[in-house]
């Protein structure tokens, strides 16, 4: 790593510290509201409904959260998404009926959409050197990931000892914290826009459009769709795999924590990559998400199960920092909130679809072959994301580099993983300076 001056080391783990006690409030809240909505209805449907219009909501309407931090200051969208969420909470405190919860937990759950892809967006230019975007989103990524993991546990144990209203408060005041620490980032958090720009990534659509116009972002699109359309479908098997093997509701909260904990390890991990290794480290780690996949659908102890799930996490953390800094590279400022959003949209509902039939796949195999369909989907994705391991040759021409040699560099893709990305004038010459030769590439 190049020397990585103090002042925005401090930027990004203040951002850091931000998202883990934001992230860790809001998995103990929602833990609190689906016991609630359960324990005073006893209500499939409304069970079903509540995760809908919060877990859900990020497939319908993330394009329109893209497009807030497309065209306001992204730091101040952020701010405004967590004090809007606040509001939210505050007002669960002092709620009771479940569909009241839901509805002020789905206006919450629609104020952090643009938060989660304007933050994402705003990384690349948060940082001195090109180098350490893959530091800085493996610091973000482990604060969420933590958040994930200790949130849930943290919101069961207050349910049982203060009430839901009190989880709700609390959440209510993570984001107060998640405020003053982005108050205290001072910084561009995005480039100067000039209108031909503008004009060129114009409307809801335009991060959609530019997904499908970029060759590798269209295929690690779809690779990941493909991923969660099977591993979806294994992860709500996880109860009934605790179950199978006689490990109980203990078994259950141990095949989670080995699997937060391995993300966290994984994100951690995240850190060393570079602009030539992230592609490595995606194929690599997508393969590893699938092997670990069939260890636990071929598993003959429950303790095999725990190591696996604990490989999975640490390959599914892996990915993701690989993931989200090929697409900032490969984006351009003005589009990168809503191509972010659109990215999430498209996982958001693959994840919805994986839902809706993993209860009659769960009840027809059993838990252990359903992990073995998310492995299959898992190895589907991970051979469909096989070519992008072409990126790995691509070379930044370097500090001290003209733009006149950029531009004629003989690698344009490196041109474009370097962040060179918004030189080009439109998608159409992106596209013919990425692949001179139409038909010659397919990644």
């Amino acid at each position: 790593m190049t020397l990585y001056p103090i002042e925005a080391r401090a930027k990004i783990r203040r951002l850091a510290t931000g998202r883990l006690i934001s992230v860790t409030g809001g998995g103990a809240a929602y833990t609190a509201l689906n016991y609630t909505v359960w324990s005073r209805t006893h209500s499939p449907g409304m069970q079903a409904l509540s995760l809908l219009l919060t877990f859900g909501v990020a497939g319908i309407f993330g394009p329109f959260g893209g497009a807030l931090g497309d065209r306001f200051d992204r730091r101040t969208v952020m701010i405004w998404c967590e004090a809007v969420s606040a509001a939210f909470f505050v007002a669960m405190a002092f709620a009771h009926a479940p569909i009241v919860l839901i509805v002020l937990a789905f206006g919450s759950a629609l104020a952090e959409i643009p938060f989660i892809t304007t933050s994402r967006a705003a990384i690349p230019n948060l940082v001195d050197d090109e180098d350490d975007v893959s530091w800085a989103n493996s610091l973000i990524t482990m604060g969420t990931h933590a958040g994930i993991a200790v949130g849930p546990l943290i919101g069961g144990v207050l349910v049982a000892t203060v009430g839901p209203s009190s989880v709700f408060a609390l959440n209510a005041l993570t984001f107060v914290v998640s405020i003053v620490l982005t108050i205290t980032v001072r910084g561009s958090y995005q480039k100067t826009r000039d209108a031909a720009e503008h004009d060129e990534h114009r409307g809801l659509a335009a991060g959609l459009a530019f997904l499908w116009r970029d060759r590798v972002l269209r295929r690690l699109t779809v690779a990941w769709v493909v991923f969660v359309l099977g591993m979806g479908i294994g992860m709500v098997a996880d109860a009934a795999l605790a179950e199978h093997f006689g490990a109980g509701a203990v078994g259950f909260a141990a095949l989670i924590a080995c699997w937060g904990t391995g993300s966290v390890v994984g994100s951690g991990l995240g850190r060393f990559l570079r602009p030539a290794t992230e592609p490595v480290w995606l194929v690599v780690g997508s393969f590893g998400i699938a092997v670990a996949a069939f260890v636990v659908g071929f598993a003959p102890a429950f303790v095999l199960v725990l190591v696996a799930l604990f490989a999975m996490g640490v390959t599914d953390g892996l990915t993701m920092v690989a993931e989200t800094g090929i697409m900032q590279r490969r984006t351009p400022d003005a589009v990168r909130s809503r191509a972010m959003a659109g990215f999430e949209a498209a996982l958001s509902l693959g994840l919805a679809a994986a839902y809706l039939v993993a209860g009659p796949v769960l009840k027809h195999v059993g838990p252990q072959p359903t992990y073995r369909i998310g492995g299959v989907s898992a190895l589907a994705a991970a051979i469909l994301l096989v070519p992008l391991l072409r990126l790995r040759h691509d070379r930044d021409p370097g500090p001290g580099s003209r733009d006149d040699e950029r531009i004629t560099a003989p690698d344009p893709v490196g041109e474009v993983i370097a962040g060179e990305v918004p030189r080009y004038a439109s998608a159409e010459a992106l596209e013919a300076a990425t692949y001179p030769e139409p038909g010659r590439r397919t990644a």
